[in-house]
């Protein structure tokens, strides 16, 4: 590890650093610092480890705009840091922070993998059957808009398509999303109507149900990390969720 007390921590860094972008499509900027010295290090422990990320995107086609995770006295195998890894001995709490912007969550909603996944999954929006004007219908979605206008609110407008008819519907409504009791995902509350016009019960449900998809908490997990929300703001194009992470491993190059 040589004679410079640094040394021991910029390897691990990089590793890391490594190891986590593996697990990411896009990488705008990733950055580990990890902060020991050098007989704490040989006695497995850690006094501090902060991972931030800007622009990460994941495999599934989502992306979040900046990631922050902080975690306070890791205890890992001293063995492993001969080999540029930290191997923790035991799971850790830590601090996260998500931030997804409007065009994250829109990038998501319009995403090929999200429509194979439709396709893949009866249950999501596409290949449902809805009863709209009291007939079983084929929908697909053609677009949806989703808006982080402020005031705690997300709004939706999205132009689904009725299969048999070859008819465009509109659907357009606001609420305010609420973390579940499990803090896993986000569930959309006190849902208000733009027009006045006649719009499937159904139709709305499933766009709320495909909205709780994408933000569903486990979409961000990385391996060995799981997260779970404590807060959420709704800010003017941007969501933050503060969240507690329970790690068992941090990847490494």
């Amino acid at each position: 590890m040589g004679d410079s007390p640094g040394l021991g921590e910029q390897a691990l860094n990089k590793a890391t650093e490594i190891g986590l972008s593996s697990q990411l499509d896009e990488v705008e900027n990733l950055d580990v610092n990890i902060k020991t010295d050098p007989l704490k290090l040989l006695q497995g422990q850690v006094d501090a480890v902060t991972i931030e990320g800007k622009g990460l995107v994941m495999q599934k086609d989502l992306r979040m705009e900046e990631l922050k995770i902080e975690m306070a006295s890791v205890a890992i195998n001293p063995l492993s840091v001969a080999f540029g890894k930290i191997e923790l001995t035991k799971p850790t709490d830590a601090n996260a922070q998500v931030v997804l912007t409007e065009a994250d969550i829109n990038r998501a909603f319009n995403s090929e993998y999200v429509r194979c996944l439709r396709r893949a999954t009866p249950t999501q929006l596409q290949s449902q059957k809805i009863h709209i004007n009291g007939q079983l219908t084929n929908i697909q979605p053609e677009s949806v808009d989703f808006r982080l206008p402020g005031d705690g609110k997300v709004a939706l407008n999205a132009s689904i398509k009725l299969v048999e008819t070859g008819e465009n519907q509109q659907v357009a409504f606001s609420a305010v999303p609420q973390i579940s009791a499990n803090g896993k995902t986000v569930t959309l509350e006190n849902v208000e109507y733009g027009e006045s016009e006649k719009i499937s019960p159904e139709l709305t449900k499933a766009l709320i149900d495909e909205t709780s998809e994408i933000l569903n908490l486990s979409n961000f997990d990385l391996e060995g990390m799981s997260l779970q929300v404590k807060q959420l703001k709704v800010e003017v194009g941007k969501l933050t969720l503060q969240a507690e992470a329970y790690i068992e491993q941090i990847p490494s190059g």
